[in-house]
């Protein structure tokens, strides 16, 4: 099983390289139709094209397992092609990026992150105000770390603190009328809205930061405002290790405080924020961005905001021991499986999960959540289970031209015009696959 696992990951990341990416600047057409062979006009966002980044990476882990536990064959044979086109996308990713100058809650300064648009040419992409959204950079921060512990490129470190540094920036750091921080990340520095997506994935990655600095000297600039005139700007210089661990712990607990839903899942969001907008005041005849105080938990809840807060508590769990990550995580997996997963909806003995819009990758980012969590608790290994399943009934019996339909259980369509796959849906099985692949290999 684990042998074919990562076999059809590499077969399904291959076909979905050669039919999304055309040119060596590796633009991305967002969808490819198999029946037809014609791929879309429509170029991927960065958060599409990321998802690239996502398989290789987990096929490169993959790889890596392969090799320590098996025969090393598929290893020798493929690593080194995976690891140049990892640098390929993540060069070509550079039509992503641009420069603005943002006002946070502690500074201004100048900034090159990655706009949603892919630009005419490298570095031009448009990323004021809401062209560029925190999210992204998380995910690509999370990328970023993968690369660097499979390959230790020094370049994939760098970018990914250049990018946290970019994301904590905003972190609302201003304070209520009862003196309490008000915390949580906006969607973007466009918006005001602080949603799951802007916060519960940048866990995970702080946490990573946190264990490649520990018992380490390097020290970082903390920005803060004083508690005590809630106005002045503070920076202060801070261990890495202890920097990173601290806003792990105070985004996954502004997230659970906020976002948890009755259910037991996170909610999309937090609205009705005041101000509307984003707004700036003068201090000591300096601009900062205003405090936002949002009240409102919108829905619906989504498997990937769930997804990454079962991550975070795996990953909080393993760093410091403490056994409310052990209780939250558990609780949190076990009302996610039941929340998002219907048996036999739609083919009898498999689980349905909601595929409407962007929920393939959505639920990826889900399974993948369970198997972080496997290890402090074995019951995820049947929520685990209902993945494998669905990708095989969806491999053995729809297979076309290396390509997996979007609904794994239904199949095509019987139109063939009909039959467009998003190319971070092939992305996200060919992931899957190889996060199986290493999940089977190494949970004994």
């Amino acid at each position: 099983l684990s042998k074919i696992n990562l076999i059809r990951s590499m077969e399904i990341l291959d076909n979905a390289v050669t039919a999304h990416f055309k040119g060596s600047d590796m633009a991305m057409a967002r969808f490819y139709n198999p029946y037809t062979d014609s791929s879309s006009t429509e170029t991927g966002s960065i958060w599409m094209y990321s998802s690239a980044i996502e398989a290789v990476n987990a096929v490169l882990h993959a790889l890596k397992t392969e090799k320590e536990f098996g025969d090393g064959k598929l290893y020798e044979k493929n690593f080194n092609r995976y690891v140049k086109l990892l640098e390929q996308l993540y060069d070509n990713a550079d039509y992503y990026l641009g420069t603005f100058t943002l006002t946070s809650y502690t500074q201004t300064k100048e900034w090159t992150v990655y706009g949603v648009n892919r630009g005419s040419s490298k570095g031009t992409a448009e990323v004021e105000g809401v062209m560029n959204v925190y999210d992204d950079q998380m995910w690509l921060v999370r990328e970023y770390l993968e690369s660097y512990k499979i390959t230790k490129n020094e370049r994939y470190l760098q970018m990914a603190e250049y990018l946290t540094e970019y994301v904590l920036d905003g972190w609302d750091c201003t304070f209520d009328s009862d003196g309490n921080e008000v915390g949580g990340i906006p969607w973007g520095p466009g918006y005001v809205s602080k949603h799951s997506c802007s916060n519960g994935p940048m866990v995970s990655p702080l946490v990573w930061l946190h264990e490649i600095y520990k018992n380490k000297n390097d020290e970082i600039t903390h920005r803060y405002i004083d508690s005590n005139d809630r106005k002045t700007r503070v920076t202060e210089q801070m261990s890495k290790s202890e920097y990173y661990l601290l806003f792990a712990q105070k985004i996954y607990d502004w997230q659970v405080n906020n976002l948890l839903g009755t259910e037991g899942v996170y909610d999309d969001m937090m609205g009705g924020c005041t101000p509307g907008k984003p707004e700036y005041e003068n201090i000591d005849g300096v601009s900062y961005r205003k405090g936002v105080i949002c009240t409102d938990r919108v829905g619906p809840p989504y498997t990937y905001n769930s997804g990454t807060m079962v991550s975070g508590a795996a990953d909080l769990y393993r760093a410091t021991g403490d056994k409310k990550y052990l209780r939250q995580g558990s609780d949190l997996s076990d009302a996610s499986f039941s929340y998002f997963a219907k048996e036999g909806e739609e083919v009898s003995g498999y689980y349905t999960y909601n595929i409407g819009g962007f929920r393939n990758w959505f639920n990826g980012v889900l399974m993948r959540g369970y198997v972080d969590f496997y290890p402090a608790y074995n019951k995820t290994g049947n929520y685990i289970e209902s993945f494998q399943n669905n990708l095989d009934y969806g491999y053995e019996n729809f297979l076309y031209k290396g390509f997996l339909p979007t609904n794994l259980l239904l199949g095509w369509s019987q139109n063939n015009s009909d039959n467009n796959t998003e190319g971070m849906f092939s992305f996200t099985f060919a992931a899957e696959y190889a996060v199986l692949y290493r999940y089977n290999q190494t949970k004994k």
